[in-house]
């Protein structure tokens, strides 16, 4: 899995937004599926078009650190899968609380290229990865 930096430097890279797109999906083919259990309605993310499931866990460390896993059944939305876990994975809740996801995505040019509903469900993303970190700090 890349870091959140080193897909930015990629995205630096390509000028046209159809390799960005195919980048995307590429980023998104590199997510280990999620087991069939795994992809239900707890797991499932409320706001977005197309199915989106996020599985959080916390290690066991003081502060905890959070890791995501995730998936989607469309190939573009499992590549914003992908770079919201880039994100956002492996950070203590705080951390996470901190994180201006919609200015990192900026930098990513992704608020002008993706059709509103893909931008709402990437919202949604963050949304639900900032409430399962403040749930794990109340735990």
């Amino acid at each position: 899995m890349q870091s959140f930096a080193d897909i930015e430097a990629d995205f630096d890279l390509l000028d046209d937004w159809e390799d960005r797109y195919r980048y995307l999906i590429e980023l998104g083919r590199q997510l280990p599926p999620l087991g069939a259990e795994e992809c239900n309605e707890a797991t499932k993310v409320r706001g977005c078009v197309s199915q989106v499931w996020l599985v959080s866990e916390t290690d066991g460390a003081e502060p905890p650190h959070l890791r995501f896993r995730g998936e989607s059944d469309a190939h573009i939305v499992r590549g914003l899968v992908a770079v919201a876990i880039a994100l956002f994975s492996g950070r203590t809740a705080a951390e996470i609380a901190e994180i201006d996801a919609e200015a990192a995505f900026g930098r990513l040019g992704l608020k002008e290229h993706l059709t509103p509903q893909r931008s709402n469900g990437l919202k949604s993303m963050v949304a639900r990865i900032k409430a399962d970190a403040r749930e794990a700090v109340a735990a």
